[in-house]
């Protein structure tokens, strides 16, 4: 059996005396695009975090290609293969679209900035990020300042940003929240296509069950920080506590 990508073992964290996250394990493997659910203060964001490694934990192990990282800072994890989108808005404003893409292709490459290696295979890491924007249907914005794009703009460039980084584990945090309904498929043809490669695995936080119905090969549901459903969408979707606490009880026939 494939070993899992990502895993997390008891994974807590407290604020006080409230628990957010509350033991929670579970195993995510490639080719699998598991979409987490639950209500406002479920501790979907909060589980991220965790995993991502914003926040430490109280008690707990996550690991990632079987390597324990509970102790590891989000940057050591990035390198690791661990890919975050929406978490915080980590663009640079004062920069265009591309030389925003450009920097995440060169830190993926591991160019540094010396005057050196901003001449050493400049126009490969141009093409590069030229091939990112053009992905996420940017190209005719790449000589806009970001601070200028619209918010749904900007969510496009993290998601270029994000694949610039080529990371072999992608969590998208309500990647579709303040898109325009013009600008949402983007995204989402976007999510298709990273899904349809089957070489990466994908978890995703959504509110929209319609989304949920297009994109889960899994849901995982999360109840005040405790996962109390898991498996495949038809399954959970019809179980008792998913009906009554977020789809809505069925009404009778």
């Amino acid at each position: 059996m494939t070993a899992p990508s990502l895993a997390t073992r008891d994974l807590t964290i407290r604020f006080g005396g409230h628990v957010a996250v509350n033991a929670v394990t579970a195993e995510f493997y490639p080719g699998t695009l598991t979409v987490i659910v639950g209500p406002n203060g479920a501790g979907k964001t909060t589980y991220f975090n965790l995993v991502s490694g914003q926040l430490p934990a109280t008690s707990g192990s996550v690991f990632v290609g079987g390597q324990d990282v509970t102790r590891l800072g989000p940057a050591r994890r990035t390198r690791l293969g661990v890919g975050r989108a929406f978490q915080l808005t980590n663009l640079f404003p004062h920069l265009t679209v591309l030389e925003n893409v450009r920097l995440a292709v060169q830190s993926r490459a591991g160019i540094g900035m010396s005057m050196l290696s901003l001449w050493f295979g400049h126009k490969e890491v141009i093409q590069r990020a030229e091939h990112y924007l053009e992905r996420v249907s940017m190209s005719g914005k790449r000589a806009s300042l970001v601070g200028t794009l619209s918010h749904g703009d900007q969510r496009k460039l993290e998601v270029a940003i994000l694949l610039a980084l080529e990371p072999s584990i992608l969590m998208f945090d309500e990647p579709t929240a303040g898109m325009s309904v013009d600008e949402v498929p983007v995204v989402l043809d976007l999510i298709h296509q990273v899904k349809a490669e089957r070489n990466r695995t994908v978890l995703l936080v959504e509110h929209k069950m319609d989304v949920v119905r297009q994109l889960a090969d899994r849901i995982v549901v999360l109840h005040n920080g405790t996962l109390v459903a898991d498996g495949q969408p038809a399954e959970v979707m019809q179980s008792k506590i998913v009906q009554e606490a977020y789809l809505g009880t069925p009404e009778p026939a």
